[in-house]
């Protein structure tokens, strides 16, 4: 898979980022849907395919992405199917910075650094291309505006987004409910986003003990209430960033 198109990860993280602040909309659920959107980016390369409500590996070969591919490595040694909410909700820890690390190596954000309470160091991200953003956005934008159906990557892409509640952060107030509707609809148009999706809302809620009976859940199912954002936390030694909701 070569490395001139952006993966469903990155271009999660970059609708998170919010560009007044620097800061990631929803933190602890995005870290749950940037697990999600890795099992959406090794199905789009035909690595793993959905099997009931579980993930199972048909292809091994790398993708040529180091952190796909770790991902991978890990599914293929479980030896066979993994539920998809138990893989989500497994310990992801850092997979959230090593995406802001990654998307600033590759230029398209930089680190800012700050200070929280004028004494703890911080770093914020701001997007160095807007126009990658925007592009992003507009394909949501057009999904939602016309009703006619995205394809794969942008329905998958829709859907994680209601998954890990950007809805509002996209589509703020009143006057952005009806969007917010249209994006939570666009979650049937891909299989696989679907499952993945529901599978986030299902460890947000705790519902991870019964099996799905079918990975495409009713277009109006309700999106779990989104998590209040978490202070900043400090840094802690010179490897480590924080970064803020």
């Amino acid at each position: 898979m070569g490395r001139s198109r952006r993966t469903l990860p990155e271009e999660l993280l970059l609708l998170a980022l919010d560009p007044a602040t620097g800061t990631t909309a929803q933190p602890q659920s995005l870290d749950l849907g940037l697990a999600g959107a890795q099992l959406v980016e090794l199905a789009l390369a035909g690595r793993i395919a959905p099997d009931g409500d579980r993930i199972a590996v048909v292809a091994p070969r790398p993708t040529g992405d180091p952190t796909l591919d770790c991902a991978l490595e890990l599914l293929r040694r479980r030896g066979a199917p993994v539920r998809a909410v138990h893989w989500i909700g497994g310990p992801r820890l850092g997979l959230r910075q090593t995406y802001l690390s990654h998307l600033e190596r590759c230029g398209m954000v930089h680190a800012v650094a700050g200070q929280m309470c004028g004494v703890l160091p911080t770093t914020r991200y701001q997007a160095t291309d807007t126009a990658i953003s925007r592009e992003i956005r507009s394909r949501l934008d057009s999904a939602i505006r016309t009703g006619v159906p995205p394809d794969p990557r942008t329905a998958a892409l829709a859907a994680l987004a209601h998954a890990v509640g950007l809805g509002k952060h996209l589509y703020p107030g009143n006057e952005g409910r009806s969007s917010r509707s249209r994006l939570r609809d666009l979650i049937r148009h891909d299989p696989m986003g679907g499952l993945v999706a529901h599978a986030v809302m299902d460890v947000q809620n705790g519902v991870a003990a019964q099996p799905r009976r079918s990975p495409a859940a009713p277009a109006g199912r309700p999106a779990p209430e989104p998590a209040r954002g978490v202070p900043m936390q400090p840094r802690h030694g010179s490897m480590a960033r924080a970064v803020a909701h």
